[in-house]
């Protein structure tokens, strides 16, 4: 198959889709909102391993030592990962181990690497993300007081404390604390959820299948590379998974915007499309004006997915209902 270019749009409404380490939205330097190739790629491996195929590199849990205990739940290695789904490492032949990373669907997409005791496998994969741009004018971050139904844990640990004091004054002072820490653990504890009240995540994407080709001269006339078949499958959960994927914090993030263009020639190379994606934030009309002018042509289809009650698209290419997948 030839090369495919596209973009893939999330809708936020009072969601998460992709929090930094302090819980807000993920944001450049500057205040700009945008969501990173992993948030993008975890949902659609849920969506495959919920589908019963085989993912590598996701997160699995087992009960295992700790410093503290033997028994808590903590996540498996890679390499334990790896046992899960294909056996024992085989450290002497890197053909074997490079086979079964292929049948990991997450794999033949994304590529991986493979950096074991015995091995060490870097593959660059057929689909590449890059990272998604919030386009909405008007995105402001909401933060919501949530109470738990639990007192705070923190009392227990002051309380010991205060026993350790030792003069009148260290006294008193303990006799204060341990007021105010009664009182409080009559309280539930206190936190916060972070959200957006609307946001449009546009995201890049290209699916190179000559990224495989060094690797049919190593697995032989089995291995057949990034096929057809792959890029249907891969299609089929991209403009799906985050709508399927209702946590609580991603829960109000739907797929609602995909464009998958098949390239007749393998000499054309594009630039990230999402850039020239123009979104209006008052009629959430999505304009592909522009990426039309900068393809031509020179594709063999041109497929636009999205949700007609949430956004609409001023374009020329083919148009399908996101959910029924209907023409339009």
């Amino acid at each position: 198959m030839k090369r495919v270019y596209g973009v893939i749009g999330i809708g936020a409404k009072m969601a998460n889709w992709n929090a930094d380490f302090t819980g807000r939205p993920k944001s450049t330097n500057n205040g700009e909102i945008f969501g990173s190739d992993k948030a993008l790629k975890y949902p659609i491996k849920k969506a495959w391993e919920n589908s019963g195929k085989k993912v590598l590199f996701i997160k699995s849990w087992k009960i295992g030592k700790t410093k503290d205990d033997n028994n808590s739940m903590v996540p498996n290695k890679l390499a334990e990962r790896y046992r899960l789904l294909f056996g024992e490492i085989d450290k002497k032949d890197s053909r074997v181990v490079l086979e079964n990373l292929f049948k990991a669907i997450d794999v033949k997409n994304f590529g991986a690497t493979f950096a074991v005791e015995g091995q060490n496998i870097s593959i660059t994969g057929a689909v590449q993300f890059g990272q998604g741009f919030n386009k909405f004018d008007n995105t402001t971050i909401e933060i919501q007081d949530i109470l738990s139904p639990f007192a705070n844990s923190k009392t227990e640990d002051k309380n010991k404390r205060n026993k350790q004091s030792k003069t009148e004054d260290e006294e008193e002072e303990a006799k204060q604390s341990k007021a105010e820490d009664e009182e409080e653990a009559k309280q539930s504890t206190l936190g916060t959820k972070i959200t957006v009240n609307e946001a449009h995540y546009f995201y890049g994407f290209s699916i190179n299948p000559k990224n495989y080709d060094e690797y049919k001269e190593i697995l032989g006339e089995d291995f057949k590379g990034y096929t057809k078949e792959d890029y249907q499958e891969f299609k089929k959960v991209a403009i799906v998974s985050a709508t399927a994927f209702n946590t609580n914090s991603k829960f109000g993030c739907e797929n609602e915007f995909a464009l998958f263009i098949e390239l007749k020639e393998d000499d054309l190379y594009l630039p990230d499309l999402s850039n020239y994606i123009t979104f209006d934030s008052k009629t959430r009309e999505i304009d592909l004006h522009e990426v039309e002018e900068i393809v031509g042509k020179k594709f063999d289809s041109a497929e636009v997915y999205f949700n007609p009650f949430k956004v609409s698209v001023k374009t020329s290419f083919s148009k399908y209902n996101i959910f029924t997948k209907e023409k339009l």
